[in-house]
């Protein structure tokens, strides 16, 4: 999942000029009660609810509802991977904050390559990532499937201070390379991913699923990392 979406950031990064006072300066009487990226809601049973979304229940026809019906869906996949249903808006609103949203559907491997053998049409988005459009036949199906994960791409700009401001010490921090670091909040479900070369993402699911989303990372950043000489 993190490869397929990370692939679509780098190809998404169009770097904005210094918006970042939405996150730091908005005036607070103007803030809503839901619905920010920072509002996260941790549940009894190990999910969360952001976006006014619970991850692992809230579908796509959810989504759609909450965001508008101009989410186009496709099976994202890298070689080899049966890959994730995903939903995709260029342009959303949460709060008074605006950006790219990516929504995950939680289907079984088999039911993606399915839809993925069916799709009118496939196309690389960079490198080797393919994405199949989902036939008319199959909308019904991913729209009812519940949320694994979403991902947030803001239009500001982040930095350091401000996500601590926001969001909170992380739990653990965890660097891939050298412009890219993630800041993990296993709590509520989150991994914020600080980039200094391109665009930050905020990749959201259910706490009780935090560690599946966190055991890759660490093995990249394994990789990334020589081994101590004895």
């Amino acid at each position: 999942m993190k490869i397929a979406i990370a692939i679509i950031v780098l190809a998404l990064a169009i770097l904005v000029g210094p918006a970042v006072w939405q996150f730091s300066r908005h005036t607070p009487q103007a803030v809503p009660t839901t619905g920010l990226p920072w509002q996260i809601e941790t549940l009894p049973g190990g999910e969360s609810r952001v976006f006014d979304l619970t991850l692992g229940h809230s579908t796509l026809a959810d989504a759609r509802k909450r965001f508008g019906d101009e989410m186009p869906l496709a099976v994202v996949a890298e070689p080899n991977e049966s890959g994730n249903v995903e939903g995709y808006y260029e342009n959303v609103t949460a709060g008074f904050v605006a950006g790219r949203l990516i929504v995950t559907a939680d289907l079984p491997p088999a039911v993606i390559d399915a839809m993925r053998e069916r799709s009118p049409k496939t196309e690389y988005m960079q490198s080797t990532t393919r994405k199949a459009r989902l036939a008319d036949s199959d909308f019904a199906a991913a729209l009812a499937a519940p949320i694994r994960a979403l991902s947030f791409i803001p239009a500001a700009q982040l930095d350091e201070d401000i996500v601590i401001q926001r969001f909170g010490q992380p739990a653990e921090r965890i660097r891939v390379n050298e412009h890219v670091e993630h800041l993990l909040y296993p709590a509520r479900g989150l991994d914020l991913v600080l980039d200094s070369k391109g665009k930050e993402l905020l990749q959201y699911v259910a706490p009780a699923r935090f560690e599946a989303l966190r055991a890759p990372l660490k093995a990249q950043a394994n990789l990334a990392t020589p081994a101590a000489k004895p």
